[in-house]
C-alpha cells in the first residue's frame, strides 16, 4: 500500500510543456502548398535571417505538443534559408515511409526547438538561425555556410506517447516494487525472495490504446534489472530515446521470448512488469554481461504500435 501511494504521488498529472519556439517574421513568410502528408511545394523570400528559431504551425494538429524524449514519424523537407536551394529532397511523404525522429540531446538544437511546437497532424515550418543549426562551421557537405539559415517543413504523421499514461494497478505480493518519476523513469526494487520459477507478467498501469498483436512492431521505453542484485543492465531511458522492436511468439521476434510474452495482448499506454525466467531469457548463455541462468525483471512502457 505504501509503495502504491508513492507511485501515485510520483505520477501525478503535470501540465503539458509549452512550445520552445514561436511564430515569427521569418517562419510566417514560408508558404507551403499541398495536402498534409503529400509532397509539399515550398516558397519563401530569401534570405530569411531570424535571430532565434521560429516555428509556424501551418496545419493545426491535435493533442499535446511534442516533448523531449518523444518519438514521432514525420515527412521532412529541408532548404537553405539564405539561398532558397533545396538541401534535401522531401522524404516521408506520399507513398514513402515516414521518418522516425526523437526530440533529444542528439537532435540539432533548432530541430529540437522547432518540433516542440508540433503535434500529431501538424504541418510546421521551422526557420533555424546558424547558432541553432551547424554554427560557424556550417556544413559543406549539405551546402550550408556559416551564415546560412535552414528552413524545414515537417508533417507529423504520428506521435507516440512519451511515457505510459494508464491507470495504476496494485500488483501481487512478492512482485518487484516500481515507482515512476514524473518524467516516466521507473525506480525498481527487487525483493530478497527467490524469483518466480516461471515467467510472470503484471500490468502496473492499464492503458486504453491499441492492443499489441503477434508480429507487431512496437515503440517502448524499458528498464531491465538482474533479479539477483537489482542492477540495471539495459535501459532505453538512459539512451534518451524509445526503442522499437518486432514482438512475436515465433522466429520473427527481435526480443527474447519473455519480453514478447509481456507485450503481446497488452494495450498502448500500459506499463507492464515482467519477471523473465532463464528459459525465456538468455538461458545458460552469458549475454553482454548478464550471467548465465539469470532471472531478469523488466519494466516496459508501451508507447505505440507502428
Amino acid at each position: 500500500a505504501t509503495a502504491t501511494a508513492v507511485a501515485l504521488a510520483l505520477t501525478g498529472c503535470a501540465s503539458a510543456p509549452a512550445p520552445q519556439a514561436e511564430p515569427g517574421g521569418s517562419s510566417d513568410l514560408v508558404e507551403v502548398r499541398g495536402d498534409f502528408g503529400e509532397t509539399p511545394r515550398v516558397d519563401f523570400p530569401t534570405p530569411l535571417v531570424p535571430d532565434t528559431t521560429q516555428c509556424t504551425e501551418l496545419i493545426e494538429g491535435t493533442g499535446d505538443y511534442l516533448v523531449d524524449g518523444q518519438q514521432a514519424l514525420v515527412g521532412l523537407a529541408v532548404y537553405n534559408g539564405t539561398t532558397g536551394e533545396e538541401i534535401q529532397a522531401p522524404q516521408g511523404f506520399g507513398g514513402q515511409d515516414p521518418l522516425p525522429v526523437v526530440l533529444g540531446a542528439n537532435t540539432l538544437t533548432g530541430l529540437r526547438t522547432g518540433l516542440s511546437c508540433a503535434r500529431e497532424g501538424s504541418r510546421v515550418a521551422v526557420v533555424i538561425p546558424p547558432a541553432d543549426g551547424f554554427g560557424e562551421a556550417g556544413n559543406a557537405g549539405l551546402g550550408i555556410g556559416a551564415d546560412d539559415s535552414i528552413v524545414v517543413i515537417f508533417d507529423v504523421q504520428e506521435a507516440f506517447l512519451p511515457r505510459a499514461n494508464g491507470s495504476p494497478r496494485i500488483t501481487r505480493d512478492g512482485f518487484p516494487a516500481v515507482v515512476t518519476a514524473p518524467d516516466g523513469r521507473p525506480g525498481i526494487t527487487v525483493p530478497d525472495d527467490e524469483p518466480f520459477e516461471t515467467t510472470e507478467v503484471e500490468v502496473l498501469k492499464q492503458g486504453s490504446g491499441e492492443t499489441v498483436e503477434d508480429g507487431d512492431r512496437v515503440v517502448v521505453h524499458y528498464t531491465g534489472v538482474l533479479w539477483d542484485d537489482n542492477e540495471v543492465f539495459d535501459s532505453s531511458w538512459e539512451s534518451g530515446a524509445p526503442a522499437s522492436f518486432v514482438v512475436s511468439e515465433g522466429s520473427g521476434s527481435q526480443v527474447i521470448p519473455g519480453f514478447a510474452e509481456a507485450l503481446i495482448g497488452q494495450q498502448v499506454g500500459s506499463q507492464v512488469g515482467v519477471v523473465i525466467a532463464p528459459e525465456d531469457g538468455y538461458g545458460d548463455a552469458e549475454q553482454a554481461g548478464i550471467p548465465a541462468g539469470s532471472t531478469l525483471f523488466f519494466v516496459i512502457d508501451i508507447l505505440g504500435v507502428v
